[in-house]
């Protein structure tokens, strides 16, 4: 089986969130179960010198954008093992950043016609395009109504991954129109229509094969209104071909007894974990303790990832025994809430603005508690790292988090964290004072940190999940094809 993973970012190259993550590790998971499996991407202009140095030109072609021809060109370099093809064009994507640009609809329309023309010089087409959230939509919908005529790319399956619902790519109808060459027949029967715009994502909802997203719960959530985004009902209709599959983390790479951002490897020992905890106290200048339990966020400072929960019960908390640590950005709003809180109050909570890996990982090894009460979160990668370095999760009971973090029931001893349902910062402040109580026994911490350990973060279970699916596809791609049905 030879597959191909169509991204805007994928690790190490570029990322700006959990689909980078995704698209750089499930490659890997995948060709250790035999699969053929390589990424296909733009060459942005911030991609690593280490790896721009080992791109090969395979060629050189035009795409028409509208009424433009643009150049592209398209290389190849093996990245960790795995293959990558760029789609190379200054003009869209030799920038500063990946995304937040006014021509965004334009760049990433170009990069789906480019991917789908450089299948011509590819070695050998892929059995399945793995297309990857709003940047990657319209190649299952290209691939089928404007290149239906291509009868070697008949047989090709396609696979669309939900990453995040509430970024569609919604553009202006004659827009879209211009940009791919196309009449008012994109806005027919499973057309691209979408309350008086043009979207993109419903390209791949209507046309693309099997959909996924990033949990099962995630699965559920969005065919409802309230998490539908406007598109609930479309994929309702496509339930049958929806699977929730929740993400991995790379195990190497996140793994606390060989990172070397930490000061002291540990593994299960409570009594090593500290010592990372009392060297974080230090390093950010909090009064060190063991006994004092401590708190981290590592997060986008934003509205979906529920910090107006805790900016609203912020002062109740810093009344506790507690200690809290945040490392993020975004929101100036939120910003200037962590920023007071720490002039205000230093020996309680310490905010760090700005992206920092190596603090995040002493954040993770050094507090005791992880705290993430998203709005929504399709999947979520933190709190799957802070179980990995056992820091015990209080969420809310939403999308991944709800499948991955089980509250712990003191009656029969099960738990890997602590939940709450209701959208509510009372409600959230209620769960934190219950884990407060119970980080006090020593033996009930410790029997939660290890049901924790029991469970599998690893790709290894979500890429056999994978496997089933393109298994699946594959197979109905090949009874399709010989019955001469495309």
């Amino acid at each position: 089986m030879r597959l191909l993973f169509v991204a805007s970012e994928a690790v190490p190259l570029a990322k700006t969130g959990g689909l980078a993550d995704v698209a750089g590790s499930l490659p890997k998971a995948l060709k250790e179960r035999g699969v053929d499996a390589g990424v296909v991407m733009p060459k942005y202009g911030s991609i690593p010198e280490s790896a721009a140095t080992q791109m090969i030109p395979l060629a050189t072609f035009t795409v028409w954008v509208g009424w433009r021809r643009q150049y592209c060109g398209l290389l190849k370099a093996e990245i960790e093992g795995v293959t990558h093809y760029f789609i190379d064009n200054e003009y869209y994507f030799k920038r500063g950043g990946l995304y937040g640009y006014d021509d965004d609809p334009e760049r990433f329309v170009f990069f789906s016609l480019a991917v789908i023309e450089a299948l011509r010089f590819m070695d050998t087409p892929p059995d399945i395009l793995h297309c990857h959230d709003w940047q990657t939509a319209l190649v299952p919908y290209l691939l089928r109504t404007k290149y239906g005529h291509v009868a070697e790319w008949a047989s090709i399956g396609t696979v669309f991954t939900i990453h995040n619902l509430k970024y569609q790519g919604v553009l202006g109808t004659q827009q879209l129109m211009d940009l791919v060459g196309m009449g008012d027949e994109i806005y027919g029967y499973r057309g691209l229509e979408y309350y008086g715009a043009a979207n993109m994502m419903k390209g791949a909802l209507e046309y693309a094969d099997k959909l996924t997203t990033v949990s099962p719960t995630y699965a559920d959530e969005i065919q409802t209104a309230e998490y539908g985004e406007g598109l609930n009902g479309l994929l309702r209709h496509r339930a049958a071909d929806l699977a929730g599959i929740v993400n991995g983390i790379d195990t190497i790479s996140f793994d606390p007894m060989n990172d070397p951002a930490l000061v002291t490897p540990f593994r299960n020992s409570l009594a090593k974990k500290r010592r990372n905890k009392l060297a974080l106290q230090r390093e950010l200048g909090l009064p060190e303790s063991e006994s004092t339990p401590l708190i981290g966020i590592v997060s986008r400072l934003v509205d979906q990832k529920g910090l107006d929960l805790v900016a609203a019960v912020l002062g109740e908390l810093l009344d506790e025994d507690v200690q809290l640590v945040v490392l993020g950005s975004g929101d100036p709003h939120y910003e200037g809430i962590f920023r007071h809180a720490t002039e205000s109050r230093p020996d309680k909570i310490k905010a760090w603005f700005g992206f920092n890996d190596s603090l995040a990982r002493r954040i993770y090894a050094g507090s005791d508690m992880y705290l993430m009460p998203s709005l929504f979160e399709p999947c979520g990668l933190s709190q799957l790292l802070a179980l990995r370095y056992r820091s015990v999760p209080i969420v809310r009971e939403t999308g991944g988090l709800r499948d991955t973090v089980k509250s712990y029931e003191e009656a029969t001893g099960e738990g890997n964290g602590f939940s709450f349902a209701s959208y509510n910062a009372h409600d959230m402040l209620f769960t934190i004072r219950r884990a407060l109580g119970l980080y006090r026994d020593e033996k009930t911490w410790e029997k939660i940190i290890s049901n924790g350990v029991k469970e599998d973060y690893s790709w290894t279970k979500s890429a056999k999940a994978y496997m089933a699916l393109y298994q699946e596809l594959a197979g109905r791609r090949k009874a399709a094809e010989l019955s001469g049905v495309n």
